[in-house]
């Protein structure tokens, strides 16, 4: 096989991926389109610009060499702070392109947690959207360590747009192997501080591949738009590698989403798979209460992040006539692994296995668990993450040979569904009886005056554990008192008499990383007033 090239079979199942022993992911993802007769197509579009996929080749290359020229040299770390926009994929596929390793972080932190990512990737240079400047600069002025390049992506001075102008527009892809690091994300932080998994250069291709045409079928047809932003592993997938895989067009929304800007991007770019996370749908269903929107282009849409309770993805279908395709990925694994399908979906679940990995749910004992019974997820993938760097101790404990170790909690129904119970570090023991806070969350979920809900362990006065949860109310509607003795009612007509929740907080929101992972170990940490119950 020539270098730089990779062959795939669809039709076998799985689908089969054969890589050349040289292979660089640049070539694939931002060249061949190209030479397939795809350059005069619109690869991106936004409020502001259409890019063609030639001139994202041309721009790629232009930027990779601009990096080139500061005195990147291959395998260096360049950290990247920029806001869904052209500029992420030129940076992105520029650095890869010229060997450089790009780390994507998420925009909506603060400077501690940049000066920390600076000071833990040893990275050489950091690029970043003007939006983000007074964090970011803030973070460098504090950081021990000091790459040697801070530039801007656009605007006065020399920012990379204007290195990118002087630069050549032709680049040679670096030689890559398949195996060899290529990207880093870093972990949402939902347990702690983020956490560097370091990516291969077949990665992209394996999910694009295996989940973005295997599930999805995603062609040259589909328009894709993606809540979910570019710098975690669910927005980078959904909003760039698999539009980019299939000669597709992407969608990009600078902002931070919200129901009304969602669907206004809908509205006017006509997109036919939509990604968001539970949080964003149950707040778009409030908003589709009060009024009409036009979601007909949409033939599918997707919901990672947090399993997606019965209730939304019901409410969806009902008053939009469309599916939301629940899936578990993660940071470690790229993406989803486990997804319902249009053709193949239960409520309430996660799906079935992604073609292509394996998954298997361990018991106590560390031996498969039987059907029905509880036990810690573990699955393996060409995906997934080859270790977490600067972290060699966790590594060994999350990458275990083949298997990558998810930290989640499920089990498998009578019809081979698999069901989500919650965090491992999150389920409950109440009574001596393991319990899922995640169906006490969507018990919760399911009655009509709360939005969202999460729950987390407290003892008692006796020192027992029992659930206790953290509510927000939907709009208009009040807390405490009424409500309270309401909520408890609920839950006990369809829960376990042990599982209803003996406290109950009502918040205007609930703590959560970008991803819209609810950080339980917040609420865990959180004191108040608690009557003994």
């Amino acid at each position: 096989m020539p270098d730089n090239t990779l062959s795939v079979d669809r039709s076998v199942e799985p689908a089969g991926l054969s890589f050349a022993r040289r292979f660089n992911t640049a070539v694939p993802f931002i060249d061949r389109p190209v030479k397939e007769g795809l350059g005069a197509k619109i690869a991106i579009r936004t409020a502001g610009e259409d890019v063609s996929y030639a001139t994202l080749a041309e721009r790629v290359a232009r930027c990779g060499n601009a990096l080139k020229r500061l005195g990147l040299e291959r395998g260096e770390r360049l950290l990247m702070a920029v806001k869904d926009s052209p500029h992420f994929f030129y940076l992105f596929w520029g650095a890869i392109k010229a060997g450089i390793v790009p780390v994507p972080l998420n925009t909506l932190l603060r400077a501690e947690d940049y000066r920390y990512m600076i000071e833990d990737s040893c990275s050489a240079a950091i690029a970043y959207s003007p939006e983000f400047a007074g964090e970011i600069e803030a973070a460098l002025a504090a950081a021990a360590h000091k790459p040697s390049h801070a530039l801007l992506t656009e605007g006065k001075g020399p920012s990379l747009w204007a290195l990118m102008g002087e630069a050549p527009a032709h680049l040679e892809a670096a030689p890559a192997a398949p195996e060899d690091d290529c990207f880093w994300l870093y972990s949402s932080g939902s347990t702690g501080r983020p956490k560097g998994a370091v990516h291969a250069q077949r990665s992209m291709a394996v999910t694009s591949e295996l989940y973005g045409v295997g599930v999805l079928g995603i062609t040259r047809e589909d328009v894709c738009f993606s809540a979910a932003k570019l710098f975690f592993a669910y927005g980078l997938g959904n909003a760039m590698t698999f539009p980019l895989w299939a000669g597709a067009t992407s969608v990009l929304l600078a902002e931070r989403p919200s129901p009304q800007s969602t669907f206004a991007v809908i509205e006017r770019f006509r997109p036919t798979l939509y990604f968001g996370v539970p949080t964003l749908y149950a707040a778009q269903l409030q908003a589709l209460q009060n009024e009409r929107r036009d979601l007909s282009s949409l033939r599918l849409c997707v919901s990672a992040g947090e399993a997606l309770p019965a209730h939304i993805f019901n409410r969806w279908r009902d008053l939009t006539g469309t599916l939301i395709l629940d899936g578990i990925g993660s940071t470690e694994a790229l993406h989803i692994f486990i997804s319902n399908r249009e053709s193949d979906f239960e409520p309430g679940t996660t799906g079935r296995i992604v073609p292509g990995y394996d998954a298997k749910i361990l018991g106590e004992n560390g031996e498969p668990a039987p059907r029905g019974e509880n036990g810690q997820l573990v699955i393996r993938g060409a995906s997934t993450a080859k270790y977490y760097w600067n972290d060699p101790e966790r590594s060994r404990r999350t990458m275990v040979g083949d298997w990558l170790v998810t930290g989640d909690t499920y089990r498998e129904d009578e019809k081979g569904y698999f069901v989500y119970c919650g965090r491992n570090d999150d389920m409950l023991k109440v009574g001596g009886i393991w319990c899922s806070p995640f169906a006490i969350e969507s018990r919760l979920g399911e009655h009509p005056s709360v939005l969202e809900a999460a729950v987390v362990g407290r003892a008692d006065a006796d020192g027992l554990v029992k659930p206790e949860a953290w509510v927000v109310l939907k709009e208009g509607r009040a807390g405490q008192g009424e409500i309270e003795a309401e909520l408890v009612r609920h839950c006990k007509g369809a829960l376990a008499p042990y599982m209803y929740p003996r406290w109950f907080h009502f918040v205007a929101e609930l703590p959560k990383t970008a991803t819209g992972k609810i950080q339980r170990f917040k609420l865990r940490a959180s004191e108040g007033t608690r009557p003994d119950r």
